[in-house]
């Protein structure tokens, strides 16, 4: 009997890192007619496959799997406390459920890419670093002035600090490095690892890119749109999204000083905003009450929804969950960019205090949030991404790796001009006639340089200049007796000529005539 070849299970996956249709591109390539442009494009497309093939290979490698929590009968999961749940899960997950009451609160905080290390800042001027999973505390601040928002760097060596009137960068001993001075009265910080810029938006209404590795200030862009507290990043490409108070959100780059995008969310003052890691999707709210998600493929909202308060803050999980802080609740809702939602997925009451600010822990199922008690860690099953990549964040680095891991990342920092809404831009080449590539030059070096930006006049030089030519312009109009003696002997020339022509005078033979029989005249 002929054994039958089982078929591979991967190729079954390998659609989902292709890109595109590689047969349908193959096709056009044979009717190109330069075989060495063919032979590259073959090339290509073959390694193309292979690296899908590899991708979807590795996916066996991936043995975790990402678990929520599974009702049953009339159970609803968002009436699971967290003391219920705590009896339920083991003994490491357990330890990480804490409650700090802290008086110095309201608290903003900040994970770093590896979920390894936390950052709070108390709007009293507490502020502290610490090793959150192992329980090590970094080091403990009391600037004894106002602290309006932290953020890390790249890395756990080095976090900022918005305080009353600039931007401090302390180290993770808490000695201060520096002091943003460029930076005033900033209520809203952010950090672009893949850029090392820290942006900051605050009273003044100027956004400001730092370069945290060659200490220059890269861009600063004035919104015109008045003092700005809800800031954060697309994930996918880098853009800085803005929420301001006439209930706007305008999209920026460090390139133009003019936003990319501007869109009318919301009837009042935007409070708060989430951007999922995909890039694709946007939460948003208002002092309307309004919470609505957006696609910003299309910039039209997919789902509207109201709270019974105006919203604090919002945070968009790894797997797609949205966590909701309005008051002293904490909502999560599943599913919420595919579906409308007609429960949340869970619920949690911080008693006597408001909701400041929430963040889920990458990589792992813990939603963290800051309060005017203090801060909390509550665990949300099936929030955290289960399979990291160690050479893009790795959660159990050692000091060593770390160290490896800022110099590939200085070795590899994008340049703020590579910042673009469409990522896909950059590659891609340009088929319009050089015509028309040559009038887009010319307007924008107009546009650039309004100044010089003026009608060129022909040079010319040698004969056939511009003075000669107003100079013979000028002459015609003159009478020189040479001119005219010249002119005189010319035309006596030309009578000369034409007599010799008519025979009216005598002429040499010449050896032609001779030969074509023409005789002398006597």
């Amino acid at each position: 009997m002929v054994e039958k070849k089982k078929k591979d299970p991967v190729l079954a996956v390998v659609p989902k890192y292709a890109r595109g249709d590689s047969n349908a591109a193959l096709d056009g390539v044979n009717k190109l007619k330069d075989r060495k442009l063919k032979g590259t494009i073959k090339r290509r497309e073959k390694q193309f496959k292979e690296a899908a093939y590899k991708a979807a290979s590795s996916e066996i490698l991936l043995t975790e799997e990402a678990g929520f929590l599974e009702p049953e009968g009339i159970e609803r999961t968002f009436k699971f406390t967290q003391n219920a749940l705590r009896k339920e899960v083991d003994i490491s997950t357990a330890h990480k459920m804490f409650s700090l009451d802290l008086k110095f609160g309201p608290y903003s905080i900040d994970y770093t890419r590896n979920g390894r290390h936390l950052l709070i800042g108390g709007r009293k001027g507490h502020v502290a670093a610490f090793d959150w999973q192992a329980g090590r505390l970094a080091c403990e601040l009391q600037l004894k002035e106002t602290v309006r928002d932290v953020t890390w760097l790249h890395n756990e060596t080095m976090f900022a600090v918005a305080q009353k009137k600039y931007v401090y960068i302390y180290d993770k001993t808490g000695m201060e490095i520096h002091c943003l001075r460029n930076h005033i009265e900033a209520t809203k910080l952010d950090f672009l690892p893949y850029h090392f810029l820290l942006t900051s938006i605050g009273n003044t209404g100027y956004l400001k890119y730092q370069d945290t590795s060659t200490g220059q200030l890269v861009a600063e862009h004035r919104t015109k749109l008045g003092k700005c507290d809800v800031m954060t990043q697309n994930p996918f490409n880098a853009i800085m999204h803005l929420g301001h108070g006439n209930g706007t959100v305008t999209l920026w780059s460090p390139n133009m000083s003019t936003p990319l995008v501007k869109m009318q969310c919301h009837r009042g003052p935007v409070t708060a905003m989430a951007i999922g890691h995909s890039g694709s999707y946007m939460a948003t709210a208002g002092l309307d009450g309004q919470l609505k998600l957006w696609d910003l493929r299309t910039y039209k909202a997919v789902q509207e929804y109201f709270t019974p308060s105006p919203a604090s803050s919002l945070s968009i999980s790894q797997r797609g969950l949205l966590a909701v802080g309005f008051g002293p609740h904490v909502s999560i809702w599943k599913d919420p960019f595919k579906t409308k939602q007609t429960s949340p997925y869970m619920n949690h009451l911080q008693p006597s205090s408001t909701i400041h600010n929430v963040d889920f822990v990458p990589f792992e199922d813990i939603l963290g949030f800051g309060h005017g008690s203090g801060i909390t860690s509550i665990v949300v099953p099936g929030a955290g991404e289960p399979n990291f990549d160690s050479l893009e964040a790795n959660p159990f680095q050692t000091k060593k790796q770390r160290q490896e891991m800022e110099v590939h990342a200085l070795l590899d920092k994008i340049q703020p001009e590579m910042i673009t809404l469409d990522v896909d831009f950059v590659g891609k080449m340009d088929k319009a006639p050089i015509q028309v590539l040559n009038k887009e030059k010319k307007e924008a070096w107009a546009a650039a340089n309004p100044e010089k930006a003026t009608e060129l006049k022909f040079k010319a030089r040698g004969k056939n200049s511009s003075s000669r030519r107003h100079l013979r312009k000028k002459a015609k109009n003159v009478i020189d007796q040479k001119k005219v003696e010249l002119l005189e002997r010319i035309e006596n020339d030309k009578k000369e000529r034409a007599k010799r022509r008519a025979g009216d005078t005598d002429e040499a033979v010449t050896a032609l005539d001779r030969f074509s029989g023409k005789k002398r005249k006597m």
